[in-house]
């Protein structure tokens, strides 16, 4: 998602434009709401936080696996390892039935939006070649209105530079900003209908590079929004709860990206 001076300027800019309300009075609403937005402390990444793990036997099959993206891929909101998205899937693929060793990192950082994914892509090779990235993605490029094209774009070019160094590449799309309790209604529902504009877009843009898409607004919104205890004490970001509902949503279609890419080894 984002960290908080990013979300300070990009709530702004979604009161100024007011696009739920056509009157002074609406616009006045959704400017007190951004201010009331902004007042709020929000997560900050764990510095302790290891962006380096190794999960599952020391005989299991190694899969090397990198999170790219926001503060999600970080696990902003949590501080441990295992409470991370990136942490629970290694720990489920590990003790899944094809039982790997996880070789897991990250190159995320918090606060990116789409147009940061070429820097972190060109971290992610360096050195031994990972077999399946996860990209997490969208949140702060709907927050900040982006357009849905322009992020798409940068998106699909990040997975075509990963599925040219043959790495296979499932990317969960922007979540469901509608259910954040950290951003008052009307504001909630410009970043939710933002949100959901910037999904679709990702949707194509992943399917017509040659990667695996995973609509995580649709497949987990909705516990987003029944269960407050999904987010973290900032009502912004996920909670390990959280995390857990994503990581089980992301984990079919990154365990495919396993079995396809242990045929290349």
């Amino acid at each position: 998602m984002t960290e908080r001076n990013g979300l300070v300027v990009r709530l702004g800019r979604a009161a100024a434009l007011s696009l739920v309300a056509g009157t002074v009075g609406g616009a006045a609403i959704l400017a007190g709401q951004a201010i009331a937005a902004r007042s709020r402390q929000y997560a900050q990444p764990e510095l302790g936080l290891a962006l380096r793990a190794t999960v599952g036997r020391a005989d299991a099959p190694a899969l090397r696996l990198v999170l790219l993206g926001d503060s999600s891929a970080l696990g902003v909101g949590v501080a441990r390892l295992e409470e991370t998205v990136g942490g629970q899937l290694a720990h489920l693929l590990a003790e899944g039935p094809t039982g790997r060793r996880v070789q897991l990192s990250s190159v995320g950082v918090s606060g990116s939006r789409s147009t940061d994914l070429a820097t972190q892509v060109a971290r992610a090779l360096l050195g031994e070649r990972p077999d399946v990235a996860v990209i997490l993605i969208g949140a702060n490029d709907a927050t900040a209105l982006a357009r849905p094209a322009d992020a798409a774009a940068y998106l699909g070019s990040a997975i075509r530079r990963l599925r040219e160094a043959h790495v296979e590449v499932v990317v969960g799309t922007c979540p469901d900003l509608g259910a954040v309790r950290a951003v008052a209604s009307p504001l909630r529902q410009v970043l939710a209908w933002s949100g959901r504009r910037i999904a679709r877009a990702q949707i194509s843009a992943v399917l017509d590079a040659g990667g695996t898409v995973v609509d995580l607004a649709a497949e987990t919104g909705p516990v987003f929004r029944a269960d407050a205890g999904t987010l973290c004490h900032d009502a912004y970001h996920p909670s390990a709860d959280g995390y857990r509902v994503w990581a089980h949503a992301l984990l079919p279609a990154v365990e495919a990206a396993a079995t396809v890419a242990s045929r290349h080894h």
